[in-house]
């Protein structure tokens, strides 16, 4: 089927036949117009032409709409109501109050820091649209360098991260340990770290948090052990659902312990300064941060927004 391309028709001839529908008066219409009756005759007769239909019925005593014209009146008043709006539509993009964001984050911030965030955002930018998209932080590396996503909410340790991103820490939290509640040491409140180390672990893969599980891997090493990993698994919500089946034990970020899951404790571990290595040196838990993230190069109006309300929080 052929394609008809339309002509383009500029917005000046559309107001000409709004003003015409409303007076119904070739000469009152001019007026509104601020132009002679004559150019508005020719304009509304070249409108009719361009379009290949009749949009008024004339005679010498009067002027009335065509049911096409009835048909396009209230269209080109929207129309032209959206074009007298476009200036300070452009002002608000350029201030980012509006426009089209796209987030990414990781399964962690869901129980607590993006609820509090999309709130707060969507309260004060309401006509800022703001798509979330759950991935693990090596999808959104890759979706970062590609442009497909704004920016991206992503867990990390302390002083690892890449150094082509722009970043703004979040929060910070500690490690906790995730077992049955029919394990030992779920009665014990503050479990000591050489009690786990030969326990087996349930973990993510390297690949989705590379520096947090190269953190948890040194501190085992460090004390003589090599981790035994029994499953992996890739959202923390499944690796705590597989520590309560009974497969291990798990390293999560303590935000995850507002996942309550039946048969699953979370508990802090004691201090460990108290363990040394075997070289002397004194082991700690690795911490992890979430950080806002984004490309230097990639700042939208709208993301700049975004960028400020998460440095205020």
């Amino acid at each position: 089927m052929r394609t008809v391309e339309h002509p383009w028709i500029e917005l000046r001839l559309w107001r000409q036949f709004l003003v015409l529908a409303e007076e119904l008066h070739f000469g009152h219409a001019a007026q509104r117009l601020h132009m002679t009756q004559p150019p508005l005759t020719q304009a509304i007769a070249g409108l009719e032409r361009l379009l290949g239909v009749r949009l008024f019925d004339r005679t010498k005593r009067s002027v009335r709409l065509t049911p096409t014209g009835v048909a396009l009146v209230p269209e080109v008043r929207e129309l032209l109501a959206r074009a007298q709006a476009l200036p300070a539509k452009a002002h608000a993009a350029e201030a980012g109050e509006i426009g089209r964001l796209k987030l990414a984050f990781v399964s962690t911030v869901g129980f607590d820091l993006l609820p509090r965030w999309v709130t707060g955002f969507r309260q004060r930018w309401p006509q800022v649209a703001l798509e979330l998209i759950e991935a693990t932080g090596d999808v959104q590396l890759d979706w970062l360098a590609r442009g497909e996503v704004d920016a991206g909410l992503m867990l990390h340790a302390p002083g690892f991260f890449p150094p082509d991103l722009a970043r703004w820490r979040a929060s910070s939290e500690p490690l906790v340990l995730a077992l049955p509640d029919t394990h030992p040491l779920a009665g014990v409140k503050r479990p000591g770290m050489s009690a786990v180390l030969d326990e087996p672990l349930v973990m993510f893969p390297r690949r989705i948090l590379p520096s947090v599980h190269d953190g948890i891997f040194a501190l085992y090493h460090a004390a003589g052990r090599s981790p035994r990993v029994a499953q992996e698994a890739i959202q923390m919500q499944t690796i705590v659902n597989l520590v309560s089946a009974g497969l291990g034990v798990a390293w999560v970020p303590a935000s995850v312990r507002q996942f309550q899951r039946p048969g699953v404790v979370y508990r802090p571990l004691s201090p460990v300064s108290r363990m040394t290595a075997a070289d002397g040196h004194t082991l700690s838990l690795p911490t992890c941060e979430t950080s806002l993230v984004w490309r230097e190069a990639a700042v939208s109006p709208a993301l700049a927004q975004l960028i400020r309300f998460a440095k205020a929080q």
